[in-house]
């Protein structure tokens, strides 16, 4: 028996019949379900309490609801195998309709598990000490949320000095989050399964300041002593706390990874091209299918 967890985003209106198709689909693969609190009617199947109590995660929902699993997990290293409901759900592995056929294929071990590298972030007070953590796959963003004024930052790598710079945030995102805040931020586009962490300044202003690409292995440190504006850490744009002067965010990657369920002709830029547009539009640029 496989135990697999669900977790649902509950504003999409087909929720409830995917709900009732997986119910009839799973006993006869051997799965048995648990579903997070308030998903589905009462007695639909077992409540999901623990990250031990499954065996893989499937997530009915968008990007967001996957990042949301990823954070359930705290580094257990199951398979999650997202399911889109929504726009464009780039880390999802299938939309809404193929769902029976990807369970079927997962039972099967018909998959391919992609490892991706996460970061583990915390917000050190003045006295040093560690008051707030998370575990982030896509994201951390240390921004301000005040008015238009920018910040003064100052960022360094295992205690060197990187830079120092005015801005209105900055983010460090994993290479699964390249494709996410960086990347409107101007940041680079890194294949997903490679190990780096990606520094992305938000609107600096400087000429000279551009994203950086830092060792896997690095210890990010930022701060804002001088800022007079209020300032937030924001976690897979989901979760966070506020920040003060005098405070440190530090980042570095974390000891876990997530693992990402694909199936066999699904590629990285395949999904950047039909998702995102990358490489230019298919129908003009590409040569007609024999």
């Amino acid at each position: 028996m496989i135990r697999v967890g669900v977790v649902g985003h509950q504003g999409y209106e087909g929720l409830p019949d995917v709900l009732r198709g997986l119910a009839e689909l799973t006993p006869r693969l051997g799965v048995r379900l648990l579903l997070e609190e308030g998903l589905g009617a009462p007695g639909a199947g077992d409540r999901l309490a623990s990250p031990e109590d499954v065996d893989a995660m499937l997530t009915l929902g968008g990007d967001g609801t996957l990042l949301r699993a990823a954070r359930f997990l705290a580094g257990r290293e199951v398979p999650i195998i997202g399911v889109n409901m929504g726009r464009l759900g780039f880390l999802t592995c299938c939309p809404a309709p193929e769902l029976p056929a990807a369970i079927e294929r997962f039972v099967a071990g018909d998959y391919q598990a992609e490892p991706r590298m996460a970061l583990r972030a915390c917000v050190d007070d003045a006295s040093g000490a560690e008051r707030a953590h998370w575990f982030a796959l896509n994201d951390v963003v240390l921004h301000k949320g005040g008015f238009a004024r920018v910040v003064p930052f100052r960022i360094a790598a295992n205690g060197e000095p990187v830079a120092a710079y005015s801005a209105d945030g900055v983010i460090l995102s994993t290479p699964t989050g390249s494709t996410a805040y960086s990347l409107s931020a101007g940041g680079a586009v890194v294949v997903p399964t490679l190990e780096t962490i990606l520094l992305t300044p938000i609107s600096a202003h400087a000429l000279a300041i551009r994203p950086l690409l830092l060792a896997p292995n690095a210890e990010v440190t930022v701060q804002a002593d001088d800022a007079v504006e209020e300032l937030w850490v924001t976690v897979d744009g989901q979760g966070g706390t506020t920040f003060a002067p005098g405070e440190r965010l530090v980042v570095r990657r974390a000891a876990h990874h997530v693992i990402i369920v694909r199936f066999s002709g699904q590629s990285f830029f395949s999904t950047m091209r039909r998702k995102l547009g990358w490489g230019g539009l298919l129908e003009r640029d590409e040569p007609a299918a024999c």
